[in-house]
């Protein structure tokens, strides 16, 4: 899944991608590079400032409909957590609504339902939309694995009540949203007990504080950290991995599948 913002204060790209022209041709390139679902969104995650419905809609909507046309074929995801926005981009012909903010808006699943669509369905450790980062308690709940099964399996199981279909739905844990690093951490370490709900799992992890933190890192040096957790997520069962780099991710993808054995080597011609 990779990811294309048209947002001018985007944490990792600082809007390079803001203007229509540049956003389509990154869609483009992210297509050739071997991305199999595009993430497009008008929000950044980040607390900053305002930005309403209208301005939303103005940023991706013709970027979601020149992805449609220009891309009939692809998955086209949509990053947003109002149900308002969602509908008038599943209109548009998005697949997927990936709603970062845990159901904030309970809209948002009966728009999967009607237009049906996919759903990923979030944890954002009870924080409100674009919230302050902060650490959430998770002693009471079992700890951080337990409250994210917990949290995206309700939400998961009420979207199916809602008419969503059980075949669409994404569990994402949501590193770094609510979350300290080493929360997030144990999150993919551990990832294989949120697999194992047999729902598909989603991570997105690219560029996030917790590999920053982890490393030292500051931002435009976190891809071999960012590589490295994919790696093991994938290993542990992940179906979807969301992703700045395209090209690095895919090969990392490439190769855990072949030494699991689900993928032939592109060429084994050594004696």
């Amino acid at each position: 899944m990779a990811i294309v913002n048209r947002t001018p204060d985007s944490f990792y790209d600082r809007g390079a991608t803001y203007g229509l022209d540049a956003a389509v041709a990154r869609v483009d390139a992210a297509v050739a590079e071997g991305a199999d679902i595009v993430d497009i969104g008008g929000v950044p995650a980040g607390h900053g400032a305002d930005v309403d419905i209208s301005e939303e809609l103005r940023r991706t909507q013709p970027l979601v409909s020149a992805t449609r046309e220009r891309h009939p074929a692809l998955v086209i995801s949509v990053d947003t957590w109002r149900a308002e926005v969602a509908e008038a981009l599943c209109a548009e012909g998005a697949d997927l609504i990936n709603d970062p903010w845990a159901g904030a808006d309970p809209g948002v699943a009966r728009v999967a339902a009607a237009y049906g669509v996919g759903l990923v369905c979030s944890h954002s450790g009870r924080l409100e939309p674009r919230a302050r980062p902060r650490r959430v308690d998770y002693a009471g709940a079992g700890g951080v694995v337990a409250d994210v099964i917990m949290h995206t399996c309700a939400l998961a199981e009420r979207a199916v009540g809602l008419g969503v279909r059980s075949d669409a739905i994404v569990l994402d844990p949501t590193c770094d949203f609510g979350k300290n690093t080493l929360q997030s951490l144990e999150l993919v370490r551990r990832l294989d007990e949120l697999v194992q709900t047999r729902w598909p799992v989603l991570v997105a992890m690219s560029q996030k504080d917790f590999i920053g933190e982890t490393l030292g890192a500051p931002l435009g040096d976190r891809l071999a950290g960012t590589l490295a957790a994919t790696a093991v997520a994938v290993w542990h069962g992940a179906l979807v991995v969301r992703a700045h780099e395209v090209a690095e991710t895919r090969a990392v993808l490439d190769m855990v599948a072949a030494i699991r054995g689900d993928r032939p080597p592109a060429a084994a011609t050594r004696p």
